[in-house]
């Protein structure tokens, strides 16, 4: 990891920026990343409204949309940070060298506190964002547009009948349920029960056959950041045509539903159309507010500022957000009655559960203030040009 701090001299929040980075890309980040440390943080899981949970199968919840649009970001991003890539010899290195610290950090966050190699989780929300990084950047700087495109339609049509077609070994037949279809089949042969999301024992959310369709869903951001980085298109032209496309992407998700249903453990090709639609109406509506309007672009960027210091340190705030509370719960605290809690627990008994008859309004609260906790930390950072390059 390393961190750079722009000049002091430098004030203004486009300081953080540079011609080829657009700001509401990073407001769109940013605000992706404190929903996903709010829905990851809850006081207590026992106790945490329905759009804060994700759907048990088929169907989506809001907080299902918050690892795709990230997917899409960074695909959105590759675009701006590989211009004219192709240019420069030591630019896979580069790519390679990210890839391996995200997929590491991942590895790191599942192994600590215990580092018990025969139970870890290898699988896992930042390995899927290094594997999609590393796969669209070398897509992009590879291959056209055009061929972007058909290889995107090819990911999606090709893993819907490979979900629905190819009989499971030992179910012998096609099928999308929790345990029996082919991806929980090729989670469990490949990396064995031990090393799954703990949760499932027998498949994986961020698993082998389903970081296929995630590569889509990246792919589709890069196709919406070379859209957004053409000049000979005019602002007004790039917001309309994004949020037609967008309207009729997650119409496509949406009426694909019907045969291969919205589900994000699968990351099925319903949700990744209908997902990327939604991300492409956030973006053009940031971009429009933002971006695009002389008259609007002062207010907006002072509101979009809390956002945009959580989007500028994303990775790493995502990091450290997964790996405190997990610190947290290795301090253990004793009770009246002698037993004993984690620091985490003991926290959230002492500052939020007598203030609240609702126990759901409680762990929301909880959950609010570990993210308003990082936005204060992040605004100092931001404030003081510190970005923690991954």
């Amino acid at each position: 990891m390393q961190t750079t701090t722009s000049p002091a001299s430098v004030r203004s929040s486009e300081s953080l920026t540079n011609p080829q980075r657009l700001l509401s890309l990073d407001a769109f980040r940013g605000l992706t990343v404190a929903g996903m440390i709010l829905v990851n943080n809850a006081g207590d899981w026992q106790y945490v409204y329905a759009p804060l949970k994700h759907a048990a199968w088929n169907g989506w919840t809001p907080t299902d949309l918050i690892f795709p649009f990230f997917l899409f970001i960074v695909g959105v991003s590759i675009t701006f940070a590989l211009a004219g890539g192709q240019e420069h010899t030591n630019v896979i290195g580069k790519i390679l060298k990210r890839s391996f610290t995200l997929f590491m950090l991942g590895l790191f966050l599942a192994f600590f506190p215990k580092f018990d190699i025969t139970t870890v989780r290898i699988p896992g929300v930042l390995q899927r964002i290094a594997l999609v990084y590393l796969a669209c950047s070398l897509i992009y700087l590879r291959t056209t547009t055009r061929q972007q495109t058909w290889l995107l339609a090819a990911l999606l049509v090709g893993y819907w009948l490979v979900m629905t077609v190819v009989p499971v070994p030992g179910v012998g037949y096609a099928n999308l349920e929790p345990t029996t279809n082919l991806a929980a089949w090729l989670d469990r042969t490949v990396l064995t029960t031990d090393h799954l999301y703990r949760s499932t024992k027998v498949w994986d959310p961020e698993g082998l056959l389903s970081t296929i369709p995630a590569i889509g869903t990246g792919l589709a951001g890069v196709l919406v950041g070379t859209w957004l980085r053409r000049r000979d298109v005019a602002d007004a032209d790039k917001i309309a045509w994004l949020f037609t496309v967008g309207c009729l992407t997650t119409l496509g998700g949406l009426i694909w539903d019907a045969w291969f249903p919205i589900n994000k453990a699968l990351w099925t090709s319903s949700y990744v159309l209908l997902a990327a639609g939604l991300a492409m109406l956030g973006l053009a509506l940031c971009y429009w507010l933002i971006d695009a309007q002389p008259a609007l672009r002062p207010t907006a960027r002072r509101i979009a500022q809390p956002f945009v210091a959580f989007g500028v340190n994303a990775i790493t705030v995502f990091f450290l957000s997964g790996l405190i509370p997990r610190i947290l719960n290795m301090i253990h605290i004793q009770q009246p009655d002698g037993s004993e809690i984690g620091a985490r627990e003991w926290l959230y008994q002492l500052f939020f559960v007598p203030y609240f008859t609702n126990l759901h309004n409680a762990s929301l609260a909880g959950a609010l203030t570990f993210v308003l906790i990082w936005l204060v930390i992040l605004w100092i950072m931001y404030r003081k040009h510190i970005i923690i390059k991954v």
